[in-house]
């Protein structure tokens, strides 16, 4: 069943919808929300269908990356969307998270420290080594 996005302008919220083809333009779209009537169609994201290989073989390209400067946590957030918007798959919320983290000028270091389940156990346990 499709899902159509609006926006309500009394509550401000933005609110996903599902309608049957049949119901869309017969059916009141009404906030679940603050029960507003006058909600506004957004337009949804659109994604282009690509195999693995064209995905992987774009973010292969040297000119994807690009001007990503490491020590600048917000060039990294900007580079970390980049890929995660061409890998074209819904990413976890940690993800928007960490990229909001970045941006706000957090090092990477300190988001690491603060969410240690998304390191792994790459070194073995209690081991502090770079890998």
């Amino acid at each position: 069943m499709p899902i159509y996005e609006y926006l309500c302008p009394a509550c401000h919220n933005r609110v996903s919808l599902q309608m049957t083809y049949a119901e869309y333009g017969v059916k009141p779209a009404i906030c679940p929300v603050c029960g507003g009537k006058n909600l506004k169609r957004l337009i949804g994201r659109v994604r282009v269908a690509k195999s693995e290989e064209q995905r992987l073989e774009a973010a292969s390209d040297s000119s994807f990356l690009g001007g990503v400067d490491e020590n600048d946590p917000k060039s990294v957030a900007r580079a970390m969307k980049k890929m995660g918007n061409e890998m074209g798959e819904d990413l976890p919320p940690e993800f928007d998270e960490i990229t909001s983290r970045l941006e706000s000028g957090e090092s990477p270091e300190s988001i690491e420290k603060s969410m240690p389940e998304l390191a792994g156990d790459a070194g073995g346990e209690g081991d502090d080594s770079d890998y």
